[in-house]
């Protein structure tokens, strides 16, 4: 099967509109994907004939609200490779997942004398909570560096590992795309006694995940990246990590009995999700899946692969030395984002210009100010592809690019 991306841009409302008389393209899909008809459709069906609060109600409509909802998580097990559904636990977004880990799992176990590992290429949704942490808990961070194409360098690993209790990291650069090799890691995190969490916010969207085979102990990614919609991210915990775990946030859901003197928390997942729920947002997140699904991951995979090489060849074609194009330069050791420096224009000049052209791509450190500060730069314009791009949206990057080199050097 070859994707048929022009099938696949019919089920997007938003890309049937034209930018000053142009075809969009949309290349900020590392931000936020745009969604199909049938996420949409979804979410407006419940909000139309079938939404009641879940998990509280005992008449028809919420019994039926909270099956759907209880199906999603369910959905998103599936997708995932989880063997148990009560493993999934929906928070509003991945930043909300990973400061779950870190204000449950990190603040019970860490302390002075104790190590955590990160990566330079993580984003501050993976940084600052555990400095945050850090300055509360009185712990060391160590730092894995990169070589020279935007790998992870893993000369010292075992030093790096030695004494830690836990290695964080993502799963795909969202500056780079780098890909980091997430089952020797969570091996090598294991065997020194630690736990690995996978921030897999740009590696779900777009290839087949098992946590299984990732060897991981916990994941976390976002909705929207996905296809979805905005206020719902995923944490995926091995059940016994989870149950160890105290609440993060308190209130109602949470609770199996509260009394003036305290409380006893509920089990899993409704330990960790006091409040009610994003409803709607998971029957959507539901339904992303299952047109990711339809499509399939590896085909998906593959024609992002392909997309990425035709692009980098296309851009070194017609711009030469005037753009650099961070990170691995192999299409297949990396995913569909590009990182792009244009001589010595401003990346937001760049991007502001290239808005003229209908060719939307995103400027700024994208909340990689580490990265950015290894790289030597302080903003990239960065484009990034998915499933409805085409070779068509990367001839426009192009030419746009030419045209704000010349507009630029005049």
């Amino acid at each position: 099967m070859t994707l048929d991306v022009s099938a696949v841009r019919r089920d997007f409302p938003i890309l049937h509109h034209l930018q000053d008389g142009k075809r969009l393209a949309f290349l900020d899909s590392a931000a936020s994907s745009q969604r199909p008809v049938q996420v949409l459709d979804a979410m407006n069906e419940l909000y139309t004939s079938g939404y009641a609060n879940v998990h509280r109600g005992v008449y028809r409509l919420a019994e039926s609200a909270t099956n759907a909802f209880e199906a999603a998580r369910a959905t998103v097990a599936g997708f995932i490779g989880a063997p148990d559904q009560r493993e999934v636990v929906f928070t509003k977004n991945a930043t909300e997942a990973i400061n779950l880990v870190a204000g449950s799992w990190g603040r019970a176990n860490l302390g002075p004398g104790d190590a955590i590992v990160l990566s330079l290429l993580e984003h501050h949704a993976n940084i600052v909570p555990w400095q945050i942490l850090q300055a509360e808990r009185g712990f060391e961070i160590r730092w894995i560096g990169l070589t020279a194409d935007g790998k992870l360098d893993l000369s010292n690993l075992d030093v790096l590992l030695d004494g830690a209790k836990l290695l964080s990291v993502t799963a795909m650069s969202n500056v780079l795309g780098t890909l980091p090799p997430i089952r020797h890691l969570a091996d090598a995190a294991h065997r020194h006694g630690a736990l690995i969490l996978v921030d897999a916010c740009q590696s779900v969207p777009h290839q087949a995940t098992d946590v299984i085979d990732l060897g991981a102990d916990f994941i976390a990614f976002s909705g929207h990246k996905m296809l979805g919609p905005t206020g719902i991210g995923v944490l995926w915990g091995r059940a016994e990590l989870l149950e160890s775990m105290p609440p993060f946030l308190g209130g109602g859901g949470m609770i199996l009995n509260v009394t003036t003197e305290g409380f006893v928390p509920d089990v899993i997942p409704a330990k960790f999700e006091a409040g009610t729920p994003p409803i709607a947002e998971a029957i959507g997140l539901a339904a992303a899946i299952r047109y990711l699904e339809h499509l399939g991951m590896d085909e998906i995979r593959r024609h992002e692969i392909e997309l990425t090489g035709y692009a980098l060849r296309t851009l070194h074609e017609r711009l030469g030395d005037s753009l650099v194009i961070h990170g691995p330069c192999e299409p297949a050791e990396r995913g569909g984002v590009l990182s792009l420096e244009l001589l010595d224009v401003h990346a937001h000049d760049v991007s502001q210009v290239l808005d003229e052209h209908a060719v939307a791509i995103r400027p700024g450190h994208h909340c990689a100010k580490p990265l950015m500060r290894h790289l030597g730069v302080s903003a990239t314009a960065r484009a990034s592809f998915y499933l409805y791009n085409d070779t068509d949206d990367v001839d426009a990057l192009a030419d746009a690019l030419i045209a704000a080199r010349d507009f630029f050097t005049i």
